[in-house]
């Protein structure tokens, strides 16, 4: 979509995530939170405002902070390579049905959360949508402040772009936050390509990939799409931690977020029991879970601890009123094995 507005944007205008919204939403002839006359938003100069100008300005924001995705700590948030911030801790619904999946999304939100993680696959959209929905309506939370990811299943594969739709639909949204390929699979560039005509079509704000170990993986199944992934989310913990798949992606801005952030179902006690770990939670006065998920954010890893216990909920979120030092991140860092749980 193009639109005529002319105003140019000098090479030195500083741009922000608002702007980027601003654009987006104007975009897309929807309300604007700012009085957009004036606004320096036709950045590549052609006299009218585009969605080529949305790119540019994304990467300009980049640029601006040196291409870093660095945490937002005082904000509990990242700058993702879409121009868009993604909270750096969130809940993951894996397991839970529609009515489980409604009540622990409501809790997660009221004692702060502000990233929702679900698939199609887990079966809970809907649940994951009410929950969301409640929690608007009884003031916790505005649409703006809610970060949702949701995943196109294998068997959407030959169906990705009508299937963020029916995502949408169940959701109860008109948009997405971050709508990721699941895991590697037949077909599997052809859906990349979905997920970025999505985002031209203002459906997706950010897109990326599951389940993708390599930066051979993550540069075959991206080659036809023009949008690089603003997450990969893998498997990751103190036992596989994967820092040079991290390393490789950080080039183009990609940020890892961790699901299982404890191991997993059935293997969380090798964690919570491991000595290193139990010493340095003796020591912060915070328990095993605690000190998983603080060294997740302090590695740079986004991550999405799952529970239904309110308890639980509350507790994985309570990590921000304190810092690991040094030499514990060293020591949490030595705890690697190169051994993941899941072959997925």
């Amino acid at each position: 979509m193009t639109v005529t507005f002319e105003m140019n944007g000098s090479k030195d205008t500083e741009y922000t995530v608002q702007d980027v919204r601003n654009l987006n939403d104007f975009l897309l002839a929807k309300p604007t939170a700012e009085d957009l006359r004036g606004k320096p938003y036709d950045l590549d100069n052609d006299g009218v405002w585009s969605v080529f100008d949305l790119c540019l300005m994304k990467r300009r924001i980049l640029e601006q902070r040196n291409m870093t995705t660095e945490f937002d700590f005082e904000n509990k948030t990242v700058l993702l390579n879409s121009g868009y911030e993604m909270p750096i801790l969130g809940l993951g619904t894996w397991t839970q049905d529609d009515d489980t999946a409604e009540n622990s999304v409501y809790e997660a939100l009221k004692d702060g959360y502000r990233l929702i993680d679900t698939a199609q696959y887990y079966g809970n959209e809907t649940g994951v949508g009410n929950g969301i929905q409640r929690a608007i309506d009884d003031g916790i939370v505005t649409r703006e402040e809610v970060f949702v990811t949701t995943k196109v299943m294998p068997s959407n594969y030959d169906r990705a772009y009508s299937s963020i739709d029916d995502s949408l639909e169940r959701l109860g949204l008109d948009y997405i936050d971050l709508m990721l390929i699941h895991q590697s699979g037949s077909n599997d560039t052809e859906v990349y390509k979905a997920l970025c005509q999505g985002v031209r079509d203002g459906k997706l704000r950010s897109i990326g990939i599951s389940n993708y170990y390599t930066l051979d993986e993550y540069e075959r199944v991206t080659s036809g799409g023009e949008i690089k992934p603003a997450v990969v989310q893998n498997e990751n913990h103190p036992f596989y931690q994967n820092t040079e798949f991290q390393k490789d992606i950080a080039k183009y801005g990609t940020v890892v977020e961790s699901w299982y952030p404890f191991g997993g179902r059935g293997h969380t006690q090798d964690l919570f029991g491991n000595e290193t770990i139990t010493d340095i939670a003796k020591a912060h006065g915070k328990t095993s879970a605690q000190i998983i998920l603080r060294w997740h954010l302090q590695a740079g890893y986004v991550t999405i601890p799952g529970s239904q216990n309110p308890d639980h909920i509350l507790e994985n979120y309570s990590i921000f009123d304190f810092e690991l030092t040094d030499t514990e991140m060293q020591r949490m860092a030595e705890l690697h094995t190169g051994q993941r749980y899941e072959n997925w």
